[in-house]
Order: C-alpha cells, then sequence, then structure tokens
C-alpha cells in the first residue's frame, strides 16, 4: 500500500520494533532525518513525548507505549484492507510481517521464505526472530511460526514439514574412552552441553520411552543458548549434547556424529504457521501457505 498520510504511525512503530532510528529507517526505505522529522513532527502535533532518546539507546515513554498499543492494530487492518480491493491477479507486493523462533526462521529459511521471495519478487519478507512468544497481533505480525505446543489456542495452525525429533549426539572422538549411555540414568557419568532457555532456567533434557517420561538434570562444562553453538561444541567432542535433528541430520549421515538413546527420543509434532482466524487473511499471507500446502521438507 502507498505510505502516504501514515508515514509518521508507520515510523513510530518501526522505530519501537528496531530500537532505533537508523534501523527504522533501514526497514522503511527513508533517511535516518527525514524518520526523526516525522516522529518531531508527530509528536509536537500530538503534545507528547512517545520516545525516550539517549546518545545510546530509543526507547517507548508510557505514553508512547500506550499510543503503539493502540495504533498498531489499526494499521493492521488498513494494510489488509488496501489489499482486499487490489485486483485479483496483480502481482503481490508489500511487506509480509513473520515473528518465529530463530530454530523456526533458520528452517523454514531455505525451502519457504527464499522460495517465496523467488515466486513473488515484488513482496518483502521481514521475519523477526526471538524466543519468547509474542502476541502477533499486538505486534502488528501477519503470523508467527512455532512448534505446535507454542501455538496459542485460538490461533489457526498450518503445519510445515512433518514431525520433529530432538536426539542425543556426541563425536566418535568423545566415546573413544567411554561407553555410550545405554538409559537415561547412565547421563550422569557423561559431560553434557546444557541449554540456557529464554526465560534463564536451564532445559532438563526431555525423555520418554513406552509412555514414561523424564526430565533429566544433566551437567557438564558448557551452558549455551544458540543451537548452531551446540552443534560446534558437540562435534569437538567435548561433551554430548540434545538437539533437534534437524541441526544434526547432515552429520549423522556423515559419521561426524554418533545418535545414543534412540529408543528415548520419540518424534513430536512440529512446526505450525499461525495466524488469527477472526480476520481477513492478507493476499500476500494466503501465497504464503498456499506453498507451505505444496509440500515443503525441512
Amino acid at each position: 500500500m502507498h505510505r502516504s498520510g501514515l508515514v509518521e504511525l508507520e515510523a513510530v512503530l518501526a522505530v519501537a520494533r528496531r530500537g532505533s532510528f537508523r534501523g527504522a529507517a533501514a526497514e522503511m526505505g527513508m533517511s535516518t532525518s527525514a524518520v526523526s522529522n516525522a516522529i518531531a513532527g508527530l509528536e509536537a502535533r500530538l503534545g507528547s513525548r512517545l520516545f525516550h532518546r539517549t546518545t545510546r539507546s530509543v526507547s517507548l515513554t508510557e505514553a508512547g507505549r500506550r499510543f503503539t498499543d493502540r495504533i498498531t492494530p489499526a494499521l493492521v487492518e488498513i494494510r489488509r484492507a488496501s489489499e482486499e480491493i487490489n485486483p485479483q491477479d496483480q502481482s503481490l507486493t508489500g511487506t509480509l510481517r513473520i515473528n518465529a523462533s530463530t530454530g523456526a526462521a533458520q528452517m523454514i529459511f531455505a525451502p519457504l521464505v527464499l522460495a517465496f521471495v523467488q515466486r513473488h519478487p515484488g513482496m518483502t519478507v521481514d521475519i523477526v526472530t526471538e524466543a519468547r512468544l509474542v502476541d502477533i497481533v499486538a505486534a502488528g505480525f501477519d503470523a508467527g511460526i512455532r512448534l505446535e505446543e507454542s501455538v496459542p489456542r485460538d490461533m489457526v495452525a498450518v503445519p510445515i514439514g512433518g514431525d520433529q525429533r530432538l536426539v542425543v549426539v556426541g563425536a566418535p572422538s568423545y566415546f573413544e574412552h567411554r561407553l555410550p549411555p545405554q538409559v537415561p540414568g547412565d547421563l550422569a557419568a557423561h559431560a553434557c552441553i546444557r541449554l540456557r532457555m529464554s526465560h534463564g532456567g536451564i532445559y532438563r533434557w526431555e525423555l520418554e520411552r513406552h509412555g514414561e517420561s523424564l526430565a533429566v538434570d544433566v551437567q557438564g562444562p558448557l551452558i549455551l543458548d544458540e543451537p548452531r553453538m551446540i552443534v560446534q561444541a558437540v562435534r569437538t567432542g567435548i561433551g554430548l549434547a540434545f538437539i533437534s535433528e534437524w541441526y544434526v541430520a547432515e552429520d549423522l549421515a556423515a559419521g561426524r556424529l554418533v545418535q545414543v538413546l534412540d529408543d528415548w527420543t520419540p518424534p513430536f509434532p512440529g512446526m505450525r504457521l499461525y495466524y488469527p482466524g477472526h480476520r481477513h487473511v492478507p493476499a500476500a499471507l494466503r501465497a504464503f501457505i498456499e506453498l507451505i500446502r505444496e509440500g515443503v521438507a525441512l
């Protein structure tokens, strides 16, 4: 949609998302001074300051937070109303905003996102990754992508790929002087690479077999919060890792890693794209869903 008349409001939301005028300017394709002037003009007319500004950071004031909470849903509806009146055979243009976990974004990037922008060159896909689950409607996203267990119950969910699985793996060098664990209790004698969750806690390895579920508090020399760093560490033989099979499939196939406790790591429902069902579905999101339903192998 054309931004005339809405530039100031779009600029406020962009600065709030990016936490900086420079980042907002890059997102909007404007100069930093133009974004700053647009917001300054809006603040002058409103008679209220929307942002705290320092030399190092930009953050919403309380008035700014209330303002963005109110205008975000309205701007989403304006964008969607504009798309509704466009001729159906017109090439897709605009921006598709998706919120996803880092792992989900990495998994869908090549098979979905790159294919989508190649098919619809007039589109921009804006992916924001964060560990915490956000309200995609209030935050102005068209859709979210998470594991099925994290999708809010009031959302429409579209499966992406098949089931997923967490696996326990180690490098061959790690097992040169150690026996592989046969049951979860054996992990107490092994060095394990642990995962720090977004809330700050340490993930307990969740294992299951024949209806028996265990949450094992493992120990080891490393605590990390990024899956690719965990993969890099486990390859060196430092310890065992419990990680999505997607990250280590090539390593397992090539023999760089070895899987253990296989019968304790069953598959579970995988990724879902989700969006509010009570609202008009934008044309870009419909096209993205069509691409998913053509069959995506993650």
